[in-house]
């Protein structure tokens, strides 16, 4: 026997509530490395990773295949973005960029 009262989608719970499991399909803004700044991040899964990048945070190359993030300034626009390992991002406060872009 069928179920009175249907279970309420939790999916769509979420949606509404502002835990978008696509919200990072777009980006998300957080403080830049230098702290003054707003970066928008996006995470890249391993998947969608074909080539490979060199992360600021490090100077280590961030191959084909393994997840990473997408940073680039709010104002600065995307064809500034940097490719940065996860740790890297979640460390960019305690630690200086090693590598700078002219």
């Amino acid at each position: 026997m069928p179920r009175r009262k249907p279970r309420p989608d939790r999916r769509v719970d979420r949606l509404r509530s502002g835990g978008a499991p696509l919200g990072d399909v777009f980006g998300r803004t957080e403080s830049g490395p230098d702290g003054d700044e707003t970066y928008v991040v996006r995470t890249i899964p391993g998947t969608r990773a074909i080539k490979a990048y060199r992360c600021p945070g490090c100077d280590h190359e961030i191959a084909a295949g393994v997840a990473h993030i997408v940073a680039w300034s709010a104002h600065g626009g995307e064809e500034d973005r940097r490719h940065w390992h996860r740790g890297c991002w979640n460390g960019r406060q305690t630690r200086r960029i090693t590598r700078r872009w002219s």
